[in-house]
This record gives C-alpha cells, structure tokens and sequence, in this order.
C-alpha cells in the first residue's frame, strides 16, 4: 500500500506576523513588509513553514487594516506592490509559504462599493451590503449589536434606511447572499494567487451569512454587567448561519483553482459547530481554526477533555490544528504565567495538528499595560471599562537590546515591553535556558520527527494537575508528561514503559531514562523517547 502523503500545511509551523509590530524599516514607527523581509532568515533559521501575514491592503486602518478599501492593493504604509512581490519571492526562495489574512465579512465604508451602495435605493451596488428600512418605531430593523458595542446597525440620512455593521459602522458587512459580492471577493483571491500567495486566513469565516428573516437574537442568561454589551444576546440568527458553508465551500474550490494553496477559517464556535466547517468531504476549510487553548482555563482535565472532544469530532481525513496565541487574545505567559508558558509551548508544538505560533510568543513576550492617553484599539475606546483592549497583546517586537528593541529607530506605534534589554532575539538565541532556545529545539525536534508533525495521538494519563498523551508513527514512540501547576504530582499510567528524556523544562532532566511510576515536580514538562 503506497504510504499517505502529508502537505506543508500538515507537517509545517505557521508564524503569525502582525504587521504594524514585526519589523519597521523606514523610522516611522509602524512596521512593513521590507522589514518583514529583512526578518526572514529568523524565521527560517527558527523553523517555520507558513508565513501568515494580518492585513496590508489599504485601509482608512478604523480597525489596524480589518476595514478594507482596495481588496488587491497594497496599504502605502506597508510598502509597494513591488515590496509585495519581492516579500513572496524571498519566502518562497526560503522554501517557506506565505499566507495573507483576507477580510471578506465586511469592507470600509470607504472601498468604492459602499459608497457607490450609499449613493441611492436603486444603485445597482445598493445590495452589496445589508439595508434595511428603520423598525416601525423609526429605530433600526432588529436588536442585533455590534462586537464592538452598541447597535450594529447604523442610520443613512441620505437614503432612510439602515445598513449592518457586525463591528465598527466604519465596517460594514458585505451581502453574501449577493452572486456578485460572491464573485468580486473571488476575484480578488484569484489576483493574490496568481501572485503565488500559497494561502488564505479569512476573517471571522463565521459570520459571513445572517439570517434572511432578519430575526432578533434571543437574550443571553448567562451575561452579567461585566461583559460587554455584545454578550448580551445569543448570536443565534447575526452568525453561523447554514448557508456559510455553501460559501465556504465556494472560496475552497477557488483555492483549489491553483497547487497546494491552503484555506484558514478564524472561527470561534463550540467543537461541535468548528468542524462542520471542514465542509461535506473536506471540501471547506482546511483548517477551520481551533482556538480552545485560548480560551479554556488552565487545566488539564479540562485541556485534556477538549483534545479528546476535538479529536472524535473530526471528519475522516479532518486535519487538526491548534493555536496558543494571536492578535485578540492576551499572550500566552500573560495568561498562564512564564514557567506555565513554557509548559504551554511543549503542548502546542507535540498536539497532533498544524500548530500556530503568535509572533514574540516564542520570546515569551507577555502584555504590555498601556498608558489609557495611548491605547489605539477601537474595541477599547467605544466601551471604556468594559471594551477589552488588544494593543497589549500587539507590542513590536523584541529584537535586540538596543533603542526601541531593534524595532524602529522611530517612536513605536505602541510602547514596548520595559525588561525588552532582557528579552529579546538576539540576547535569547544561543542562550541555553531562554525561552526561545528551548521553542528552537521543541521546534526542531517536531520538525525532524514523524511521530511528532504527523505520528497518531494517544491519550495516556489525566490526573489533578498532570496531563500526559502518546504520539506515534510506525515504531516511534514519544510520550509527553506535563504538569499544569507548580505543585509536584505522581504519574502513574496503567502500562509499562522506558524512555529517555529529549526536551525538559528543567534542562538537567535532558538525557536521563526514565521509566513506570513518576514524580513530578511543579512547572516540569517533559518530551520523552520511548524504547
């Protein structure tokens, strides 16, 4: 029987780069992509395969770059198109992917469609978007509200009518359910992949259809005065409708157009909804992005519940994928602290799926606290107090130990981490012990092994704090014990077994064979080789 073949996108790393934050290369202060590209032999040298970069098309930038203007243009402040082409070139000479982050739910309100959708009733782009006449009481047509607070529906003087906006009113959502938006939308896909961009990540993939009746989303009973106003109802009927997949679907067969490309779903839904989203046959998504260790507490049974959840719920031939970290979420040492990081980078990097790491992770860059006269995100400002801030999570990277950490020789869009002399690239590359040395080595220990990028996962053991799996292929064997705290705990799995340590977070374990029962001190995660 001829042997499976894998795809990069399943034995690869993706790296997300967050533009405005990786690298500036003309004092400005905001990050580009000829910075990004005097940056690609670290992540080469680090060991990544997919290159996943937030959006750089031009933007009035009301949400960093999430509000599009021109769907195949480049954003003046990233560079030119030339820049663009030469960023593909440098990647791919690297014999690395790159993957652009692409914003169809919704546009600027500034992208030509809109405006000319504003103009008037009868303009032929007038269903590009979602216009509703007011309610009978003059308000707008349903109690759907915005992620950003608020009402998502915004008042046109001009025309009378309302059209919706899922976040910001400078946003709104294109129409879907429209052949033509349909079309524009892949046609611009087709420009990037001509361009030989080797894949997508599409934004919020979940809410791109809503429901035809308009209907009210029901309220929420478990919301309390501490969350923002968007957690006040169910979205039951504003996302996640059926028919998204018809659409998902459709943009996976444009993919399928060209060789080996990859289409990435950011979606937040229960395990049971996520992967409906690899689509009848796994013809949708690739990768319906499965963000639950961002989101569950700290705990292994908990973690280790969800892995096995995730892992009976996938179609036949469903790939998994897990993500620790991204530009909407606190950072991952934030969370769970700076041992419990390194813990959490161990988890990611031997899970049985494509792993994604979120840019400065591997540092162990944490949340930086922004002074309130320099917080930039939308979410924040709309709903002081309750808006939760992103910048803390979106800081520049940490280069060197020079001014403004090698970042920029400007004044940084965001204030930077103050210990950044500490930790940083270059003081953590060689250093044996760092953050970084020990992602390098887990990093290249899964790249060179099958049993860890592509081997089967067996679950072991779940006791208290202690979370342990196997992985396999063929007669490899490795076994991963990992202490979620930092109070010592017995492994006792019902089998028995030998095996030498390959990577520990206390380095001085490295090398030693171990076998049956186990005492494991807090904070320790080990990779071990089985006999």
């Amino acid at each position: 029987m001829k042997e499976k073949e894998y795809l990069w996108w399943q034995k690869g790393i993706i790296y997300q780069v967050y533009p405005r934050s990786f690298m500036d290369s003309d004092g400005d202060g905001i990050g580009d992509l000829n910075g990004i590209i005097s940056k690609l032999d670290y992540l080469k040298d680090l060991g990544i395969k997919g290159v996943w970069i937030s959006p750089i098309f031009p933007s009035p930038m009301a949400d960093f770059g999430y509000d599009v203007s021109d769907y195949t243009g480049i954003h003046t402040m990233f560079g030119t198109m030339q820049d663009f082409d030469l960023l593909t070139k440098e990647i791919h000479n690297r014999n690395m992917k790159l993957i652009l982050d692409l914003v169809p739910n919704h546009s600027s309100n500034e992208h030509q469609w809109f405006r000319e959708s504003r103009r008037s009733k009868d303009d032929p782009k007038r269903d590009w978007y979602i216009w509703k006449d007011p309610a009978p009481d003059g308000g707008p047509p349903n109690n759907w509200l915005s992620v950003f607070g608020g009402s998502a529906w915004e008042y046109d003087e001009q025309t009378g009518q309302y059209y919706y906006h899922a976040f910001l009113k400078e946003q709104p959502d294109l129409n879907w359910r429209n052949p033509e938006v349909q079309q524009a939308i892949f046609d611009a896909m087709r420009f990037w992949l001509k361009k030989g961009v080797d894949g997508f990540r599409v934004d919020v993939m979940w809410h791109m259809i809503k429901d035809e009746k308009l209907r009210d989303n029901p309220p929420n009973p478990d919301y309390n005065e501490k969350m923002n106003s968007y957690s006040r109802h169910i979205s039951a009927y504003s996302t996640d409708q059926d028919e998204v997949h018809d659409i998902v679907r459709k943009m996976r067969k444009v993919v399928d157009e060209f060789d080996d490309r990859l289409l990435i779903g950011e979606i937040y839904l229960p395990i049971s909804k996520l992967v409906r989203y690899y689509g009848e046959d796994n013809q949708g998504a690739h990768l319906p992005f499965n963000f639950q260790l961002l989101e569950l507490p700290w705990e292994a049974k908990k973690i280790e519940a969800a892995i096995n959840d995730y892992e009976g719920a996938l179609p036949d031939e469903g790939w998994p994928n897990w993500v620790l970290g991204n530009h909407d979420k606190s950072r991952i040492a934030t969370r769970v602290g700076k041992e419990q990081a390194r813990i959490a980078a161990m988890l990611l990097l031997t899970l049985r799926g494509t792993p994604t790491i979120y840019y400065g992770d591997e540092l162990g860059m944490e949340d930086v606290n922004i002074p309130e006269n320099k917080i930039m995100d939308p979410q924040a400002l709309n709903e002081p107090g309750v808006g939760k801030s992103r910048d803390p999570e979106r800081t520049p990277m940490q280069w060197d130990d020079t001014r403004n950490a090698g970042f920029t020789t400007g004044e940084p869009w965001l204030p930077l981490m103050e210990n950044y002399q500490e930790l940083n690239v270059k003081e953590q590359w060689e250093k044996k012990g760092s953050m970084l040395h020990f992602q390098r080595r887990l990093i290249n220990l899964r790249n060179g092994e099958p049993a860890l990028h592509i081997g089967d996962h067996i679950p072991v053991y779940t006791e208290n704090n202690l979370l342990s799996y196997m992985r396999k292929y063929k007669d490899r064997k490795y076994l991963m014990v990992l202490n979620l705290s930092d109070s010592q705990e017995n492994f006792k799995p019902d089998f028995n077994w030998r095996g030498k340590v390959r990577i520990a977070t206390q380095p001085e374990m490295e090398g030693e064979e171990l076998g049956g029962e186990l005492q494991v001190k807090g904070n320790l995660g080990l990779v071990i080789e089985l006999d």
